[in-house]
């Protein structure tokens, strides 16, 4: 990774990019990619796209989603709590003890979820964090002062914590989950433009807004590009950190490669063409198996326009929706491998339909 690489990631990581809210982020991302793309734009919600040859009738897509989960202010007491619902799939349990950031229009407002000390919680009947009693203390004792400050209901939150590495071997931090993704797909395209690789069709490098409620932007944007090809980068997983069943959760690690998934979303044709790419360029991969759909934005494309040919290549990560998401460097560059050698190989007009 060059310093322009690593510059880029720990920004990209530390900003944040919540769900409805991801446009500092994708701003970061297209500033990124704008040397080498033809072109870009972003759609009415926010995803935005950089596009290789425009003009080109097949199109393939690499994609990433941009958003993060959070939370939002729901209610304010008169004593000047906050409490909280879910904007995604924060998870409550990690909470208690947590730095929180309230996204103002008066600038970031510094809070802490609070809790009782272990002290004085009932040991039989103690309670564990949930939505009914999560609160963040801004330091104010009205519900007056806690507006004077520009927090209201509605105003998103995120969890204060900053990229760092572990033992030179891994990644860390929280939103990884997808925005080590949107990483990746950014240095495909300049590893592209660096070795001066030609395509023979329009490339159009997709990092999507509102996955982590439901796929919202990748449904979008795919109706709009109408793509032949799809290949999507997510997380999945790493199965080989404590407390995971393999026997319901399969078998992936972090450092043993990208996971290739089988399932009824996943073209199968272009699936073997991904493995034989790894195989033949002897990059290390995984396999998956999805019960009905991935839970990725490998759904909202596969199943656009009249059916698009999709993939799914996904980086095992470590503690998935916490502020530690932990994913290892050799998967990351991997990863980054694997699509690359893909699109290089790829021919324009390439028909996977299984019956032609």
């Amino acid at each position: 990774m060059d310093k322009k690489s690593k510059e880029f990631l720990e920004k990209y990581l530390n900003n944040t990019s919540p769900t409805g809210f991801e446009t500092s982020g994708q701003r970061i991302w297209l500033d990124y990619i704008k040397p080498y793309v033809d072109t870009y734009y972003t759609d009415t919600y926010g995803t935005a796209v950089g596009v290789i040859n425009p003009d080109n009738e097949y199109k393939v897509v690499i994609e990433a989603h941009a958003d993060e989960i959070s939370w939002f202010v729901n209610y304010i007491s008169e004593d000047g709590y906050i409490y909280v619902r879910k904007n995604g799939g924060s998870d409550h349990q990690i909470a208690p003890s947590m730095r929180a950031n309230i996204h103002t229009k008066q600038g970031i407002v510094k809070g802490v979820f609070g809790w009782p000390a272990i002290h004085v919680r009932d040991r039989v009947n103690e309670e564990t964090p949930s939505l009914k009693n999560l609160f963040i203390d801004i330091g104010c004792a009205t519900k007056e002062e806690v507006a004077a400050l520009g927090v209201h209901v509605g105003c998103v939150i995120t969890f204060e914590a900053e990229f760092m590495e572990l033992n030179n071997r891994y990644y860390t931090g929280r939103a990884l989950d997808n925005r080590i993704g949107g990483y990746m797909i950014a240095e495909v395209v300049k590893r592209l433009s660096k070795n001066k690789k030609k395509l023979p069709f329009g490339l159009y490098v997709v990092n999507a807004v509102q996955e982590e409620i439901g796929l919202r932007g990748a449904q979008m944007i795919a109706e709009r590009i109408g793509p032949d090809v799809a290949i999507i980068t997510d997380v999945c997983h790493d199965t080989c950190s404590p407390m995971y069943n393999k026997k319901i959760s399969g078998h992936q690690k972090a450092g043993d490669g990208p996971v290739l998934t089988y399932g009824p979303a996943v073209q199968n044709n272009l699936l073997d063409m991904v493995i034989a790419v790894a195989e033949k360029k002897k990059i290390p991969f995984q396999r998956a198996a999805a019960s009905r759909a991935t839970g990725t934005d490998t759904d909202a494309f596969a199943y656009s326009n009249e059916g698009v040919a999709s993939s799914l290549i996904s980086l095992p990560l470590k503690y998935m929706h916490t502020t530690v998401e932990t994913a290892h460097k050799d998967d990351v560059e991997n990863v980054i491998q694997l699509m690359y050698e893909f699109l290089k190989q790829l021919k324009t007009r390439h028909d996977f339909r299984y019956i032609q």
